[in-house]
């Protein structure tokens, strides 16, 4: 049976992680939030492939508040580290981080942390203008899940398209030796994109949830069958009204730009990318696409 350690202790992660080090261990780290699903496993068998049978793959797991807004569903965002532990054993993989509180960030009315890590270009639209504070909390939790780790390489989905440019970018900026690897978006059959937020929706909302990657083939169909580019009010108009004809539904925003810079285009061509969030009841789901 394979044997896989749990920890839950910033001193005895890093610890482990220094000895890897020394003994030349190349390690992988799957960042999570936990309630894990398929997408969360498609990242750990990409981990476990990077770094080969003889590497570590490490799969942390923290609901992290510092990247959740005042009004955000940080009390309510679904747990079952019992689930995960079980999956994670069955993925192979080597040791679950399941950091608890204080372990993270230092607690106490005179001793809390009050050093935070802050990417100022990628992280300022979509997401970013959203949830003002959101990329602030990733960014640091990050870094210090990397400094904690040690690892090699570590693996991020693509359904958090500017989640994975700005901790690029964070890594390129402040010289980490840590390679970012994203990996597919993994999707239900009807085109839904998997994330632990999906478990709020009622049936009703779930069949109308799919309006998302309706909108990227909607978009991809219109540049990929139109001469030129589409003029983007125009394109975002007819996703607007994509989704104002779900009675559940409510548009956050949508943005097209360039999948390398992140900087908004004034025409959609091919090869631009798409990313959307909507309102689906009181769940807010997000998306992406290259068009």
């Amino acid at each position: 049976m394979l044997c896989m350690r749990w920890i839950e202790t910033a001193a005895a992660m890093q610890g482990l992680a220094l000895r890897w080090r020394r003994s030349g261990c190349k390690v992988a780290l799957v960042p999570t939030m936990g309630y894990l699903h398929a997408g969360h496993l498609s990242l750990i068998r990409r981990a476990r492939k990077l770094v080969g049978l003889r590497g570590k793959v490490v799969v942390s797991i923290y609901v992290n508040p510092t990247q959740f807004g005042p009004e955000e569903d940080l009390a309510r965002y679904p747990r079952d580290l019992a689930r995960d532990r079980r999956l994670c054993r069955a993925a192979g993989v080597d040791v679950v981080f399941a950091p608890v509180d204080g372990e993270v960030y230092f607690l106490g009315t005179n001793s809390e942390s009050s050093t935070y890590v802050v990417e100022e270009r990628l992280s300022r639209g979509m997401e970013g203008a959203s949830r003002p504070t959101h990329f602030r909390g990733v960014t640091t939790v990050v870094a210090i899940l990397f400094q904690l780790v040690l690892p090699e390489v570590s693996v991020f989905g693509a359904k958090d398209y500017q989640q994975a440019a700005v901790v690029r970018r964070m890594v390129r900026d402040l010289h980490m030796p840590v390679r970012v690897e994203v990996a597919p978006t993994v999707r239900e059959r009807d085109g839904l994109a998997l994330s632990s937020r999906n478990r709020y929706l009622t049936v009703s909302e779930r069949q109308q949830a799919v309006v998302l990657w309706q909108a990227i083939q909607h978009a991809r169909g219109r540049v990929r069958t139109g001469a030129g580019g589409i003029p983007v009010e125009r394109l975002k108009g007819e996703l607007r009204r994509m989704v104002a004809r779900c009675p559940g539904a409510r548009l956050d925003y949508v943005a097209f730009f360039d999948g390398r810079t992140l900087e908004p285009v004034a025409e959609v061509k091919r090869g631009a990318h798409l990313a959307l969030a909507v309102w689906v009841g009181k769940t807010r789901l997000i998306d992406n696409g290259r068009l």
